[in-house]
């Protein structure tokens, strides 16, 4: 059977044809590539990627199907879909059923059929930006005009979009050992598992929720979780986070939550020309001098004082209100601020997933560091 056509018009006018794949429809977003060649799935389904249309860089998309168990929240949250070859037939033991059918079911629009090479190069030289596909208008002149009009992700405040509307409670595995007050940002589903597997209980709060919400809980501390948006906005978890810094309660933040943590310090935020989305990132850990392969997502990084587009990042320690900080972490491929290390209080964050799935986990020490961080302030 013939395939309905689509079209993929870019905000600078580069247009793409190809074939409809998922939901038939129109949708727009920010275009950013992502360069994992497994774990789609999860990167359908983690909210991070709210309103952003991703391009799957590896050829061949869906070979796996789609299964109960991977997801990472409750529904697909990428705004578009765009994959050069689909695959057919989806063949995996624990499949329980074809990637399409559940774009199309969740009325997710995509486009296939696409030179994903050509349009990734395009966004490496051009920078993110926003994008519109449609499978019900032939005419990109007229498609372009409503990318055009679409919102920017500069400026955009979306973790009330993403938290979850009620307080839940992951339980530790096993024996109980701490009970952590998580901030959900757009909290994937394998980082309370991952601080369950420790011995963590954690209870998992909106977006919203005051300093009395965290205390409430009893927790023994504080982490801030992955998210959607631009940093610049979030003001409300930015003064959340100084509380609890003024407060000594330990507290770690995974990318949006350390974007989050570095305003709270008094360091800005920018947009990175394409970001940093994919599970094969190199990152120097300056504590341990090792270099890991890591899982990334994010659009926005910390910006420290001495440290300028692609420079080498400063290694002394930098005064902030709240003592010393250095930056613990480094992205070897273009010297990004991937991790902060307070010195005077008890906190410290990474930029990008130590909670990756599918992958890799050479970062899942970070939540042991985290609960040797808990146990020295007990």
């Amino acid at each position: 059977m013939k395939r309905r056509s689509a079209v993929l018009v870019l905000e600078d006018g580069r247009t793409f044809h190809g074939e409809a794949y998922g939901s038939v429809g129109e949708t727009f977003g920010e275009a950013v590539f992502n360069t994992g060649m497994t774990g789609y799935q999860e990167t359908l389904t983690d909210p991070s990627y709210h309103r952003q249309v991703v391009v799957q860089t590896a050829p061949h998309i869906g070979n796996t199907g789609v299964n109960g168990e991977d997801d990472e929240s409750t529904r697909i949250w990428v705004a578009g879909y765009v994959v050069r070859d689909p695959a057919r037939i989806g063949s995996n033991w624990r499949a329980t059923g074809g990637l399409e059918d559940r774009l199309a079911a969740e009325g997710v629009v995509g486009i296939s059929g696409v030179d994903t090479r050509a349009l990734t190069r395009h966004l490496r030289e051009r920078g993110a930006m926003r994008v519109g596909i449609s499978s019900v208008e032939d005419d990109p002149r007229a498609l372009l005009a409503r990318v055009r009009q679409a919102p920017e992700m500069v400026g955009a405040d979306l973790s009330a979009e993403v938290t979850t509307a009620e307080p839940y409670v992951v339980p530790a595995q096993g024996t109980h050992r701490f009970t952590v007050a998580a901030l959900d940002l757009g909290i994937k589903r394998n980082v309370p598992r991952r601080l369950a597997a420790r011995g963590v209980t954690t209870h998992v709060l909106p977006a919203a929720s005051t300093i009395d919400d965290l205390l409430a809980t009893g927790a023994d501390a504080v982490f801030f979780s992955p998210g959607p948006g631009d940093p610049a906005t979030a003001d409300g978890p930015v003064g959340l986070a100084r509380e609890v810094l003024s407060r000594r309660i330990p507290l770690f933040g995974i990318c949006f939550g350390s974007q989050i943590l570095g305003r709270a310090l008094g360091f800005g935020t920018y947009k990175l020309g394409y970001g940093h989305r994919g599970i094969n990132q190199p990152v120097l850990d300056r504590v341990t001098g090792k270099v890991e392969v890591t899982s990334h997502n994010h659009g926005f990084a910390v910006q420290v004082p001495g440290a300028g587009a692609g420079a080498v990042v400063p290694d002394q320690v930098i005064d902030t209100e709240f003592g010393g900080v250095q930056v613990s972490h480094v992205c070897l491929n273009d010297n990004v601020v991937e991790g902060l290390r307070a010195r005077d209080v008890p906190a410290f964050t990474v930029q990008y997933h130590p909670e990756a799935a599918a992958g890799p986990h050479d970062a899942d020490y970070l939540f042991d560091r985290f609960a040797e961080l808990i146990e020295g302030g007990k």
